[in-house]
């Protein structure tokens, strides 16, 4: 018989900032079973108990919501259930991105607001102070409220507008990140405008020092597609003797379907990957399975990236990939999940290399190579 563990020995048996009061919740959650008593009415667990116990943490950092987890846990793995637990989850899938769309449109309202400059001031206190009378489960409530921003946006008319004012507003405290660091994260801001996208850049430990390092010692840079290619900054580049080559450098392909499927399709760009210079600079903006293929590579040593760019688009491959690159030696920058693409990618190159070199002229490297 196993022995019986008290809810204290439960949550050191688990670890991870555990703790009984977590357990308690997750019974009346019927996350767990209740477990049996004690003479002394104290409850006691099995083994049984600390694996169920570490699904539940595990699925939870992964993402998935309590309400979620139940029901994986409670699926057996046969075909039917299984399937009924897919169509389960399909359906709470739609129903957060719904949650999203409105969450997303109360940001956009918000960004609206908090977004503007001081030339937008006088308006902006008007407006805050006519929202508040407002009642807006009332048709006339609404069209007040379209009044009022008509009002607003007519001030957009008198001045370009201040991006570095709005960004000081609306993204999260950066202040533990480097210089460079904050200028990459508001750069990738920019160009999707999702100010969201900033909790999930990531880096490695030293990927800044390493990237400048390669780009000011006249390194490679590899992409995997021709419309990163053309994203990229070449004027700096050329300044910084960067050669920039593409690895499916096919002009045809110019989405992620397309970019995935040639690779898989085309040995020669899988060879050719296996044959990138020591030290280079790899951005992938399209295609997953070019990440996956670059973090086997590394893995096996064959070759020795001095930074990845890892940015694919995808909803299976794409997350994997960005795992494995996180978890491998190389330097990295990456975005967390399903977020990324070409631009996103090449922006992230370009204010690397901005760091570097100011803005020359756009013409004169061409006296150079003449």
């Amino acid at each position: 018989m196993s022995k019986s563990l008290t809810i204290k020995e439960l949550t050191d048996a688990v670890g991870g900032r555990i703790t009984p009061r977590m357990v308690r919740h997750y019974h009346q959650l019927g996350l767990l079973p209740q477990p049996v008593r004690s003479h002394s009415n104290y409850r006691l667990y099995t083994e049984k108990d600390v694996v169920r116990l570490q699904r539940i943490i595990a699925l939870k950092q992964q993402g998935f919501q309590l309400n979620h987890i139940r029901q994986i846990l409670e699926v057996e793995p046969e075909a039917d259930t299984t399937m009924s637990l897919m169509k389960q989850l399909q359906q709470q899938y739609q129903a957060i991105i719904q949650q999203i769309a409105h969450l997303r449109q109360t940001a956009s309202a918000l960004e609206g607001l908090l977004g503007r400059d001081q030339h937008c001031q006088i308006m902006q206190a008007e407006v805050l102070a006519q929202l508040k009378l407002l009642e807006v489960e009332t048709k006339v409530g609404l069209g007040g409220l379209e009044k009022l921003w008509s009002g607003l946006d007519a001030q957009v008319h008198a001045h370009p507008e201040a991006f570095q004012e709005s960004l000081q507003r609306l993204l999260p405290d950066l202040s533990d990140r480097s210089e460079i660091e904050q200028d990459l994260i508001s750069e990738l801001v920019l160009a999707c405008g999702d100010v969201s996208i900033a909790s999930f850049v990531r880096l490695s430990d030293g990927a800044i020092a390493a990237s400048r390092e390669a780009l000011k010692s006249e390194c490679s840079v590899i992409v995997d597609v021709p419309t990163v290619a053309a994203a990229v900054d070449q004027t700096r580049l050329v300044h910084l003797r960067c050669a920039v080559e593409t690895l499916i450098d096919n002009p045809h392909v110019t989405n992620a379907i397309e970019a995935e499927l040639a690779f898989w399709q085309n040995q020669e760009w899988q060879d050719k990957l296996q044959q990138v210079p020591q030290g280079c600079v790899l951005v992938i903006g399209y295609a997953p399975s070019v990440l996956l293929f670059v973090c086997q590579a590394i893995q096996k040593q064959k070759i020795q990236p001095a930074l990845v760019i890892g940015m694919p688009i995808g909803f299976s491959h794409s997350p994997a990939a960005k795992r494995q690159l996180m978890q491998s030696s190389v330097s990295f920058i990456t975005i967390e999940g399903t977020l990324g693409g070409g631009l996103l990618a090449a922006t992230t190159l370009n204010a690397l290399v901005k760091s570097l070199i100011e803005k020359p002229d756009c013409h004169c490297y061409l006296r150079e190579i003449q």
